[in-house]
């Protein structure tokens, strides 16, 4: 299938999936995970009617923007944030779900150029607390939330989330479920957005009221 036909096949189950829950599917957006993919595939998803992608490692992303300057691409960062490179990612993207510390967000702050709008992001939660993955617990999401909001060159949107892997849906929906109900008790209508939901977990996702559902193997295919 060409990436055009997967973009339509995706989509497909997105809508499928919102219907189950009562959600209107323009409520989840679609995002583009292209790391390590050449920028003929982010132009073929472009032309498809893609605007939003995911890349993970700064300098590969640099080279596509370049390459891509002509398309009005919304630029998301998804990876791990080197203190190295929260400049170039405080100057060159639109929105950044990886944000774990304060530290982190202080950086971002203090570097996002004023003559762009305040830098979307979002905080990484380790809500299976993997030893082996970045994120705020959930007993530091209130603090580390209420400390980024003061920053003036943030917007703090909400959290995103990686779970441990799980084959069944039930057991799928169950980290999702959590995160929603912990952001929802800290009763901030400024927090509107839940990125959480990939290739594997899609409806899970969805169900559980996923607004940024970050996809890159089903429409890409595998990376090398």
């Amino acid at each position: 299938m060409t990436i055009s036909e997967n973009i339509k096949s995706v989509g497909d189950d997105i809508a499928a999936y919102c219907v189950t829950c009562n959600r209107m599917p323009q409520s989840v957006l679609l995002l583009a995970v292209s790391k390590t993919k050449p920028a003929a595939d982010i132009s073929a998803a472009y032309q498809a009617g893609l605007r939003h992608f995911g890349e993970n490692y700064c300098q590969e992303a640099l080279l596509k923007q370049q390459q891509l300057s002509a398309f009005d691409i919304t630029w998301h960062f998804i990876g791990p944030i080197q203190s190295n490179k929260t400049k170039l990612i405080a100057r060159h993207f639109n929105w950044v779900h990886s944000v774990d510390s304060l530290r982190i967000a202080k950086r971002l702050s203090e570097q996002r150029p004023n003559d762009l709008p305040p830098l979307n992001i979002c905080l990484q939660v380790n809500v299976s607390q993997e030893a082996s993955k970045s994120g705020v617990s959930l007993v530091e999401l209130p603090a580390l939330t209420s400390e980024i909001y003061l920053l003036p060159r943030l917007k703090l949107r909400g959290v995103m989330a990686i779970p441990a892997p799980q084959q069944e849906y039930e057991l799928q929906r169950l980290p999702y479920k959590t995160l929603v109900k912990a952001v929802n008790d800290l009763n901030q209508p400024a927090l509107d957005t839940f990125s959480f939901g990939m290739t594997d977990d899609l409806k899970a996702a969805i169900v559980e009221g996923s607004t940024i559902v970050r996809v890159g193997t089903a429409l890409f295919g595998k990376r090398s």
